[in-house]
């Protein structure tokens, strides 16, 4: 068997019940002892500000309800624990008969972790405000622009890109860009 390796997988469950999930999944890692498998149980929430009847206010939503994020080693008990983890209904990308889950991309596991403030991993980058880039995924793929900004906190620059004849700033991860050639 190849060496296992800390992985991300989303976990399904009850819409609504993510935080109670997090909190039974990670009482359930400390007392089964299963800490060296099972690291960080995360439910994707952002705050958001709400306007009703003239007032607003800060509530804080859920960007995926319905699943979480787990980031651990896939080996058979860690499996078993999180699947029958009350509240738990299956993991994302697991095709039934026993077969273990897909881990999500790193890649695409940094940009939630970015959008919720947890992100690990700073991306070095070799462009600047001014140069012009190559836009390498999402729905602009292909394109190229010149970047208009850059925040370096939540690792996404604004690229001036032309659309339907016009300079648009669009907002686009550090990950998804390249220095034009």
């Amino acid at each position: 068997m190849s060496e296992q390796k800390k992985e991300w997988y989303v976990v399904n469950t009850y819409a609504g019940h993510e935080n109670r999930v997090k909190d039974n999944l990670e009482k359930r890692i400390a007392t089964m002892g299963i800490s060296d498998y099972l690291f960080k149980v995360v439910v994707a929430e952002e705050a958001q500000i709400e306007v009703k009847n003239g007032k607003s206010k800060e509530v804080v939503k859920n960007i995926f309800p319905g699943y979480l994020f787990v980031e651990m080693i896939m080996t058979d008990e860690a499996w078993y624990v999180v699947r029958n983890t009350p509240g738990v209904t299956g993991f994302l990308g697991s095709y039934g008969g026993g077969a273990k889950p897909l881990p999500v991309k790193e890649e695409e596991m940094q940009n939630v972790l970015r959008r919720i403030g947890q992100a690990e991993k700073i991306v070095e980058v070799d462009f600047k405000v001014g140069d012009s880039v190559k836009i390498l995924s999402g729905p602009f793929s292909g394109m190229e622009g010149t970047v208009d900004s850059m925040n370096d906190e939540t690792q996404v620059a604004t690229v001036l890109i032309i659309l339907f004849g016009r300079e648009t700033p669009t907002d686009i991860s550090y990950v998804d860009i390249a220095l034009a050639d």
